[in-house]
């Protein structure tokens, strides 16, 4: 619980009583063969199935999925491996090693349960369970994509050579929906910037299944104009080039329509709206189907985004209408999609008061509820038993550092937390919302699964066997977190982890960690993985750690994030540079000693710490953006605007401009084939550091992207990091 203290700090201790064993070594948390297991009781793969009374899931990292009733933890195969294996061995051309890893490998379960698709030999095979029987259903040189069963599991779409397809699995007649698609007209599936800022990173697939299965909404993206961005791996004798679709701020983003095809006959339909001008280079952010079929429901922006419509195109009446409208002061953030209830009303998340919350509206877009309020947040909304008129979501309701999951009644009454325990809680509904799994962790617990029953908060059981910390052998120091009072009288979070021994006669350098992106916080009451292990560690070495959210990247709300609209940077640092006044005025600091590192956004802090004050003895910035021009067009665009709007903001956020003015020792680390923020972000600073005249540490790792995953790269990377940390903090 909480415990107020007077003044400027409110701190309240989450971890359990010292263990007094032994130190954390670094080979303990990052070696590629001696480092800890702290994975903690994961479910891996789970998935409920449509009776609601089972799920699927992976007994551990690499094994089949296997079908277990939620109430007593009985399995059973979803598939009997050999089985399916002697069907895949009778298919022609498939060796036997090909049919046994097809019959114990990955798969995609159809929605009525009744078979699955998965990807062998670079093409598309088909097993039904009833009849075990395996069936190839593509037999091209060319690479399917993004494959998608149809919501009654009768046909497969995907993309081939950028153009969309569907295939029956029942016969395996194979048909082409779209032909125009090529290098630069990409049909169903993301170019990199949509994929990235837009849809999710990792999700490429750009076509939805009407619910009745007959027709495919989908984007075509036209990359004419679109810049291409290069980037060369060379560990090898022969250099790789890969060339990206990469938009920067100003630069031309791809052209983005929706069309509708039927699956029957191949018909296309475009939707169009005249109301969008040319000059509002639209982005299509989100598309999905209302349940009846009767309409596309799609969400439009333009390319500042600072307005978001909801749309609503008929394919039967060829007609589009907008639903509803959203405007901010500064930008509209992309939430989700309807949640359709039974009489055609929908509910829909929105920050349009500055916080987060659940809205019940009309078909025709008026509004009948705010079904939460309050100066708190929503995080993300499950959906909503019918039967009970209950909605379920999780929020930052109580602070911002706990994320706990709630339900509430549809017309707003009897709000009620259903998690327990403090921390991090995320749900996972079966669809008749009676049972429900809660992944949670905390600062000092790794992530667990539990199964619970949602009528009664009924604990039913863990959905993986926890097992006993290997950490509770180690010195770990509790975590204790704060709000550090800003001389506007603003509230921030932030955490410090002291040494073991700490004595308050002491001063003790400090290593500052943030992130600092919009609406993203670092201060979390929930497990930090490796990075919590590794900032143990210094702190065993004599360091104090301190994590600090400026207001604007608090979970608390939107209109936080606000003011930095059109300036990133300078409101950020002013926020940390406001908890370290308050760090200096504690005896047991040494106020000569501190230092600053992130990765992506937080590399940029880190830069732009070190060129825009004298606070910091050292700064490490992995993967940083050092100019926002260099950065893609929707992220940038969305918080900077366009750049010959804004030329003042784009100078002032640099930190290429300001290399002159570094102040302190700053290792600057990249991966070397990061298509992200490309390494030119790292070598422009680089090149203005040297023509200042200042020193800096450097490091790039081949082979890597935006972080580096490489188990022995990331050992070196860490041995680099705590090096330059001791020998310079």
């Amino acid at each position: 619980m909480k415990k107020l203290l007077l003044f400027l700090v409110c701190p309240f201790l989450l971890t359990p009583a010292l263990a007094q064993q032994k130190k954390l070594t670094l080979e303990d948390v990052y070696h590629p063969e001696k480092r800890l297991s702290v994975e903690g009781a994961m479910s891996i793969g789970f998935r409920w199935l449509n009776d609601g009374e089972h799920y699927l899931q992976r007994t551990g990292r690499g094994t089949p999925l296997v079908k277990i009733n939620a109430l007593t933890g009985q399995r059973s195969p979803i598939v009997e491996a050999d089985q399916m294996e002697a069907a895949f061995k009778k298919l022609p051309g498939l060796k036997e090693d090909e049919a046994r890893n097809a019959a114990r490998g990955s798969f995609t379960l159809s929605p009525d349960e009744s078979g699955l698709f998965l990807y062998l030999k670079e093409d598309i095979f088909y097993y039904n369970f009833a009849r075990r029987q395996a069936r190839r259903l593509t037999n091209s040189p060319g690479l399917e994509k993004e494959a998608d069963f149809s919501p009654d599991g009768k046909n497969v779409a995907f993309v081939r050579d950028n153009n969309l397809y569907v295939v029956d699995v029942e016969q395996g007649r194979e048909k082409q929906l779209t032909k125009d698609g090529g290098p630069r007209l990409l049909n169903g599936i993301l170019d990199w910037v949509y994929q990235e800022e837009v849809y999710g990173r990792g999700d490429y697939r750009a076509f939805w299944w009407s619910p009745d299965s007959t027709r495919l909404a989908f984007l075509q993206l036209d990359e004419t104009g679109v810049p291409i961005f290069p980037v060369v791996a060379q560990t090898d004798l022969t250099p790789k080039l890969e060339q990206e679709f990469y938009p920067r701020p100003g630069e031309p983003n791809p052209k983005a329509r929706l069309g509708v095809v039927s699956i029957r006959n191949g018909e296309h339909q475009w939707v169009t709206e005249p109301k969008y001008r040319a000059e509002d280079e639209i982005l299509i952010v989100r598309v999905s189907w209302t349940p009846t079929s009767r309409a596309v429901v799609y969400q439009v922006q333009n390319r500042e985004q600072t307005w978001l419509d909801l749309n609503s195109f008929e394919p039967a009446r060829k007609a589009s209408r907008t639903v509803l409208r959203e405007t901010s002061k500064a930008w509209v953030d992309v939430i989700g999609v309807p949640i359709w209830l039974q009489d055609g009303s929908f509910l829909w998340q929105s920050a349009r008061s500055g916080f987060s919350h659940i809205y019940h509206h009309a078909f025709d877009g008026k509004l009948l509820k705010a079904v939460t309020s309050g100066d708190w947040s929503v995080s993300n909304v499950y959906g909503a038993d019918v039967a009970s008129a209950r909605v379920y979501f999780s929020a930052h309701r109580e602070n911002a550092i706990d994320q706990h999951l709630y339900r509430v009644n549809l017309d707003g009454t009897e709000l009620t937390r259903i998690s327990d325990r403090n921390g991090s809680h995320s749900a996972n509904f079966n669809k008749n919302f009676t049972l429900f799994s809660d992944t949670w962790s905390d600062v000092d617990t790794p992530q667990q699964a539990l199964l619970y029953r949602a009528a009664t908060m009924e604990l039913i059981r863990p959905l993986a066997e926890a097992r006993e910390s290997v950490l509770k052998d180690y010195q770990l120091s509790p975590v204790e977190f704060m709000q550090v009072k800003t001389p506007d009288g603003f509230l921030l979070d932030a955490s410090m982890i002291k040494p073991p021994d700490f004595d308050p006669s002491r001063k003790y350098p400090v290593l500052v960690y943030t992130y600092a992106g919009p609406q993203a916080p670092t201060v979390r009451n929930s497990w930090g993985g490796r990075t919590y292990l590794w900032h143990q560690f210094l702190a065993q070495r004599g360091y104090i750690i301190w994590e600090i959210d400026p207001r604007s990247s608090s979970a608390r709300s939107a209109a936080l994030a606000w003011p930095i609209h059109r300036n990133l940077g300078e409101l950020e640092l002013r926020d940390i540079e406001a908890s370290l006044n308050w760090l200096r005025q504690q005896p047991y600091i040494d106020g000569s000693r501190i230092g600053i590192w992130g990765w992506s956004y937080g590399g940029f802090m880190a830069a732009y710490a070190l060129t825009h004050s004298t606070s910091f003895k050292i700064g490490i910035a992995g993967a940083p953006v050092t100019d926002w021009r260099l950065y893609d067009s929707i992220y940038t665009e969305r918080y900077m605007g366009l750049p010959n709007q804004n030329r003042e903001g784009y100078e002032k956020s640099s930190v290429v401009k300001a290399a002159k003015n570094v102040h302190g020792r700053l290792l600057l680390l990249h991966g070397l084939i990061d298509d992200n923020v490309h390494l030119q972000n790292s070598v422009m600073l680089m090149y203005e550091l040297q023509q200042a005249g200042k020193e800096f540490d450097v490091m790039f790792y081949p082979n890597s992207r935006h972080g580096v995953t490489i188990p022995t790269l990331v050992w070196h990377l860490r041995k680099l990091m705590t090096e330059f940390i001791l020998k310079n903090l």
